[in-house]
């Protein structure tokens, strides 16, 4: 019998439990998140000064490595928006804009681009790139100071947040009338992961209270935006880097095997590219993403016109 699990008005089954957090499907967001929630400033002091430091040592040493693949990606994601957006609009506010590399290839490519980044480390790379970043949270206060674009750039941020519905509202005072919301989060209990803990014994891995506060998949982040008032107009994910644990490649843990499996993905997209078949990978990741597998959901929306701004 599933196990019911209540906190405020938060109810729903149980998934996992982690931390002394419980993982529930709650049936008043739509999503799968846990509880208790952390508080907001419990979470500040760590996205400022603690994040990149302590949990992830190697991202910026990481991220230089990967600048020519991240490059590929990045400009696949500006073409997007360069063919769904009219010809002058340009202008792009990246939230959680961690190093600052998507947002130094948009200015390459002549878009007007601005990060809001909490991370002290973060925000002082991408100062060093010349690039305009407002070291805090997006918040109200922030809000009035950061003017309208045409794009808003949020990639891998919506899974931290306690309040992920009151967060998207203050990203649409952002956005321009017709502006284009683009949401990264990892893509959580998947049917690949399930057949891993089903067929291999796998713990949860993804599982990571308190930061990651937020589980979503393609329907209910998809879901998220329908009730926030935009509409999805484009659906892909990333590669299923979790296949390599279905053929026996456990990386888990295991972080010099993990780059392995990163760099044959890398290679993978970029042989595709160099021979001119980009539309190949272009086509097979939407493919994945109907089934509900890849590592990432990647939704593009933009504010349906029937509604107030």
């Amino acid at each position: 019998m599933t196990s019911l699990r209540k906190w405020n008005e938060h109810e729903g089954s149980l998934c996992e439990s982690k931390e002394g957090f419980d993982v529930i499907d709650c049936q008043c967001c739509g999503f799968k998140h846990i509880i208790p929630l952390p508080m907001p400033k419990e979470l500040e002091e760590v996205y400022r000064h603690e994040y990149y430091s302590q949990d992830k040592p190697l991202y910026l040493e990481r991220t230089r490595e990967d600048k020519p693949w991240s490059d590929l990606v990045y400009r696949e994601r500006y073409e997007l928006f360069e063919n769904l957006l009219p010809i002058h609009c340009r202008r792009l506010l990246d939230i959680g804009s961690g190093p600052g590399f998507f947002l130094r290839l948009g200015a390459e490519r002549g878009w007007i681009v601005k990060g809001v980044e909490p991370s002290r480390q973060s925000a002082m790379h991408s100062r060093e790139m010349g690039l305009d970043i407002l070291e805090d949270f997006l918040c109200e206060q922030t809000v009035e100071a950061l003017g309208r674009y045409d794009v808003v750039h949020m990639s891998h941020v919506l899974e931290h947040i306690p309040d992920p519905k009151g967060f998207l509202g203050l990203v649409e005072d952002v956005l321009r009338p017709e502006g284009l919301l683009c949401l990264i989060v990892p893509n959580d209990f998947s049917p690949v992961q399930q057949a891993l803990q089903k067929a291999c014994d796998y713990a949860p891995w993804w599982v990571a209270p308190p930061h990651h506060i937020n589980y979503f998949n393609f329907d209910s982040l998809e879901g998220l935006l329908s009730r926030c008032g935009f509409e999805v107009l484009h659906r892909e994910t990333s590669f299923p880097i979790d296949l390599f644990l279905l053929m026996g490649e456990n990386y888990v843990g295991n972080d010099a095997l993990g780059r392995v499996c990163h760099e044959r993905r890398k290679r993978l997209e970029m042989n595709l590219d160099k021979a001119g078949m980009g539309h190949v990978k272009k086509d097979l990741y939407k493919a994945f993403a109907e089934v509900g597998i890849g590592r990432d959901v990647i939704l593009v929306a933009r504010k349906r016109s029937d509604l107030s701004a």
